[in-house]
């Protein structure tokens, strides 16, 4: 036999059971989750940066069609992606979470329900190629 301790005059208490909701019912917490902005290291974000990029002093262009201005930075976790307005994209290693979040002036809070979504509204989908919006 063991004998335990007790060092606190605190009843327990069992974790209360979630109740299971039928399929298709949406509860209020799953509502307020969705509603909130995404935050936390898991969260994708992304900035426009409509002018001229330098990276350590070196200016950034596109290798598909030669753009020097108009970017879309994506960030995730600690990885930063350089994104054209003619869908190219690539991984910036030279551009730091801590960068990105010292260019972040005011965001705006529009979320998207995906990257491609948001590629797509911004305009850096390819539909654009070519063009620079000011």
């Amino acid at each position: 036999m063991t004998l335990v301790l007790r060092t606190t005059d605190r009843p327990t208490e069992p974790t209360p059971v979630l109740p299971v909701l039928p399929a298709g019912t949406v509860s209020l917490l799953h509502v307020e989750y969705e509603t909130q902005p995404p935050s936390g290291p898991g969260a994708t974000r992304c900035l426009s940066h409509p002018r001229e990029l330098a990276v350590r002093g070196i200016p950034v262009m596109c290798t598909a069609c030669r753009a020097r201005r108009d970017w879309l930075l994506i960030n995730h976790g600690r990885n930063v992606w350089v994104c054209c307005r003619c869908s190219n994209q690539w991984l910036e290693p030279e551009i730091s979470r801590a960068d990105f979040d010292a260019l972040i002036a005011i965001p705006d809070g529009t979320t998207y329900p995906s990257v491609e979504q948001g590629l797509t509204a911004l305009g850096f989908d390819g539909a654009f190629a070519g063009t620079y919006l000011d």
